[in-house]
């Protein structure tokens, strides 16, 4: 008898860790230097818009001073482990957020996300 190399296929496997810094270097990548914009539902009526992948060349702190003046709303700046400095800012901003952002020539307009109801 003649010996038959068989090769079973690996499965491709769509629930895997996926570690994140591989896919963002990767060329092409659909959320390479996407800057997302989301907003969470506190108690109430209440939200918070958190404001994460912001070039880290720019100083998060002076974005936020200044997104703080123009909207008239408190913030702060979280150290996040997985998602690096993530900008939190008072009530549903998201798309002043995003005009600011694309007016300061910090992102342009087609590298913005926004997420949320």
């Amino acid at each position: 008898m003649s010996e038959i190399e068989i090769q079973i296929p690996s499965a491709f496997d769509p629930f895997k860790e996926v570690d994140i810094n591989s896919v963002a270097a990767t060329p092409g990548s659909a959320s390479k230097g996407a800057v997302h914009i989301r907003v969470q539902q506190r108690n109430g009526r209440k939200c918070l818009t958190t404001v994460q992948g912001i070039n880290k060349s720019f100083s998060y702190n002076k974005i936020l001073k200044d997104l703080k003046k123009e909207f008239c709303c408190n913030g702060n700046v979280v150290d996040d482990l997985e998602l690096g400095h993530v900008i939190q800012l008072q009530g549903d901003q998201r798309k002043n957020v995003a005009q600011f952002l694309a007016q300061a020539g910090i992102v342009t307009k087609d590298h913005i996300k926004i997420h949320g109801f």
